[in-house]
């Protein structure tokens, strides 16, 4: 498989909740509509949430399009809430979500209990002596209720149906109102007519109580797997419950209360012991310890000073600060990942295509079955005949169960990526959760990815005739222009004495290898080797300087001025402590692990060794577009690689792989290009990611598996294929509470991965690699 087309740029993607789907031939069908829609580009309708989520074209499609297209389909669009502006609050639409499936929960148990209880009443009925009471009188009792029940309990099934035959089409709700109907309707004409019965030959029984008992079954399992798909949602609920409901911003020397909604960029908002971040931003004054572990999967809390960043949602634990707020409402990380979870919820991924071409024909099929069925039993069966292809027609159209093949795999991908969500893995999309589990090859980034991405400037060597004091005002000064940690390092260490702030003109980045500029009227360079000997400047003055930098694997930044070397700065950036378990488990695993990096080859060799790479596995001072070039030659070994990184040099890089891991702390451009995200930087998180996905890919296998063997199984035993040998017929009730069962039971088994550990302690299943090629720099 390979990895998922990116949309175009002049698309966008919306969201439509959609009622009245039943079961996957549902689903197949709007998918179908919609994609024949002008402008739209990709379409994916998943029946556990009961969303459609729609990439098109807005100068082609508007959003009425779609939802005529859905309703075209047979369809209806769910009403949502006025919230188009960007601070409305995540927690009103989740509570209003969350009111509207408790009432429909509530309403399908009402239903359900009411049916059941008819169904025991008239079951009570027919077994009462009959010598008391004669059987024209019991049915003639038994009809009112059950009457009741068809056609108010029933009119689900009923609306539904009738909705489809309008359209031309058939889904599950057609078998469940012909089943029950026919067993009514023959009910009722023997109730009513016993006369007809009598002289037509027939035997008059009733099946009163098996037709309220196959509705109330049906509204019981339905109920349940509310119940259930509430339970596979409860990751982000979780997370949009975490938001605060309001912030007290700072103004002057007043403290106010204000809604979040209210809150805008650049506010100053003060947190006291106890209290949640309501939104993110910098501290400006004070300092605490946050936790953050509802977004990041972090157990410890992070300090926090002046300068450093918050994360809105996450709890405050000792001191009292202030922080200015960078961003609100949609453009929140918390509004970010909810909405990352649900595109990914919303995907579908390749192996659900088999469910998709399956469900199109299923209840066609079956119905074309039933009526064969009834056929059969009617030449062929045994008397009563007409009594047997009754029941063996009902039970074939009740047994049949689409539900399942529907829920299989948006169960699992729901719980997968929310139980990802939760340890702070976001999984973007089900192709990506799909083709995790076949990486046998991962290529790692050296800065931010296994070490701190903090680099500091530890020494300052100066050649001969240019003072320490010099080299540092200068590197300084032309790298204050620049983004890169490295030249943020350098800019830290100036400014302690009070250095780097000479004037700067034609400052340039060149990419991979350092910058470029004129300070106070001098040209200034400051970068690898590499670049030093693209411009033709002699290092040997610093070759002692560099290798003691080397041996303490330190990264070496040479600085030139007016074309000559002038010093050397040697920057450390620490080893994240997990780097080395995260390689470890890698390879328990059986995935070969590669560290790439834009480092020098000494400093990137001292890192491989503490995190257990072997030396041939590290290719070093490596360019942005050569990163790419390491990783398609893998691919193209037949490898199926994953890079992870987490800076703008690494996104052409991630964006090429078959998995893009993005270190969440990192830059947002690495993170857009990326698969997964791991928001608290934690490079174990990369180990977890794969075995999570390996364990949902498992769930989804399973569930199809269950469903198609379900109805493989018990569709010809609906039949009667097991009369003629062992006299067994299956009765149409038992069909229902089987049907029942089988969508429950598929959700069940996907809620099973909420258990699924993600931490560094669980091991997955063990492979070798197969191949130690070693590809050129």
């Amino acid at each position: 498989m390979t990895k998922a087309t990116s949309p175009s740029r002049d698309s966008t993607e919306t969201a439509i909740p959609v009622a009245g789907m039943t079961c996957a031939s549902c689903v197949n069908r709007i998918e179908r509509f919609l994609r024949k829609t002008p402008g739209v580009e990709e379409a994916n309708v998943n029946l556990a949430t009961e969303v459609a989520t729609i990439r098109y074209l807005p100068d082609v499609a508007a959003p009425a399009d779609l939802v005529a297209a859905i309703e075209a389909a047979g369809y209806d669009v769910k009403p949502q809430a006025a919230d188009a502006d960007e601070t409305a609050s995540l927690v009103h639409e989740a509570d209003a979500e969350a009111v509207s499936r408790a009432r429909d929960a509530r309403g399908l148990l009402v239903e359900a209990a009411v049916s059941i209880a008819v169904a025991a009443g008239v079951m009570a009925l027919m077994f009462w002596p009959q010598t008391a009471v004669p059987v024209e009188t019991l049915n003639r009792v038994a009809i009112l209720p059950a009457t009741l029940v068809q056609f108010w309990a029933g009119r689900r099934f009923y609306s539904a149906a009738w909705r489809a035959l309008r359209h031309r089409t058939t889904n599950m709700s057609t078998l469940v109102a012909i089943g029950t109907t026919a067993a009514w309707a023959y009910s009722a004409f023997v109730t009513v007519s016993p006369e007809l019965v009598a002289r037509a030959g027939l035997e008059p029984k009733t099946y009163f109580d098996s037709a309220t008992l196959i509705i109330g079954f049906v509204l019981l399992g339905r109920w349940l797997e509310a119940r259930a798909r509430a339970a596979t949602t409860g990751a982000v609920a979780r997370l949009i419950g975490l938001q605060p409901s309001s912030a007290r911003v700072v103004r002057g020397l007043v403290e106010v209360d204000v809604p979040l909604a209210e809150l805008v960029v650049g506010d100053l908002v003060r947190v006291r012991p106890g209290e949640k971040v309501p939104v993110d931003g910098v501290v400006v004054e004070g300092q605490s310890a946050v936790d953050e572990s509802m977004l990041t999967g972090e157990p410890v809390p992070a300090s926090k000073e002046t300068g450093d960043t918050v994360i809105g949602a996450t709890l405050n634990t000792t001191g009292t600060f202030v922080f200015r707020a960078t961003r609100v409402g949609r453009d929140t990380a918390l509004a970010r990942i909810v909405e990352l979870i649900r595109h990914a919820q919303g995907s579908k991924p390749a192996i659900q295509r088999l469910a998709d071409r399956v469900s199109a024909v299923f209840v066609p099929t079956v119905l074309a079955i039933s009526g064969v069925t009834f056929v059969v039993w009617l030449a062929l069966g045994p008397e009563p005949r007409v009594t047997h292809a009754l029941v063996a027609f009902i039970a074939v159209l009740v047994v049949a169960c689409p539900c399942a093949m529907g829920l299989a795999t948006p169960t699992a991908v729901m719980v997968g990526t929310g139980r990802g969500a939760e340890a702070g893995i976001l999984i973007r999309s089900a192709e990506a959760l799909e083709q995790a589990p076949r990486v046998d090859t991962v290529v790692l980034d050296k800065t931010g990815t296994l070490t701190l991405g903090r680099p500091a400037v530890v020494t300052v060597a100066a050649a001969p005739g240019v003072s320490e004091r010099n080299v540092l005002d200068a590197a300084a000064s032309a790298e204050r222009h620049s983004e890169h940690p490295l030249a943020i390092a350098v800019v830290r260490r100036a400014r302690e004495d009070e250095l780097g702030f000479g004037a700067v003109t034609g400052f340039a980045a060149v990419g991979g290898r350092g910058v470029e500029a004129t300070v106070d009227g001098r040209p200034v360079l400051v970068g690898s080797a590499r670049l030093m000997g693209e411009r033709g400047i002699d290092l040997v003055a610093m070759d002692a300087a560099a290798a003691d930098a080397a041996a303490a694997a330190r990264t070496t930044a040479y600085v030139a001025i007016d074309g000559a070397v002038a010093g050397l700065l040697g920057i450390a950036d620490p080893l994240k402590q997990e780097a080395r378990d995260a390689v470890v488990s890698l390879v328990a695993d059986g995935i070969d692990v590669w560290l790439v990096t834009g480092d020098a080859t000494a400093t990137a060799l001292s890192v491989a060794a503490q995190v257990g790479i072997p030396a041939n596995r590290v290719l070093a001072e490596v360019l942005p577009e050569e990163k790419v070039g390491v990783v398609e030659r893998l691919q193209s070994e037949g490898h199926v690689v994953a890079m992870v990184g987490d800076g703008i040099n690494d996104a052409p890089a991630l964006a090429h792989a078959d998995l893009g891991v993005a270190i969440g702390t990192g830059a947002d451009v690495a993170i857009e290009a990326s698969d997964v995200t791991l928001v608290g930087g934690d490079p174990r998180g990369v180990v977890a990611a794969i075995r999570l996905s390996r364990a949902t890919v498992r769930t989804i296998r399973q569930n199809l598996f269950w469903a198609f063997a379900y109805n493989v199984v018990l569709i010809p035993v609906a039949m009667g294929a097991l009369y003629p040998t062992l006299g067994l017929t299956l009765d149409p009730a038992m069909a229902a509470g089987a049907m029942a069962l089988s969508s429950v039971t598929v959700v069940a088994n996907s809620l099973r991965l909420r258990g699924v550990a993600t931490g560094p302690g669980d091991r997955g299943p063990r492979r070798r690699p197969d191949r130690e090629t070693v590809p050129a720099a």
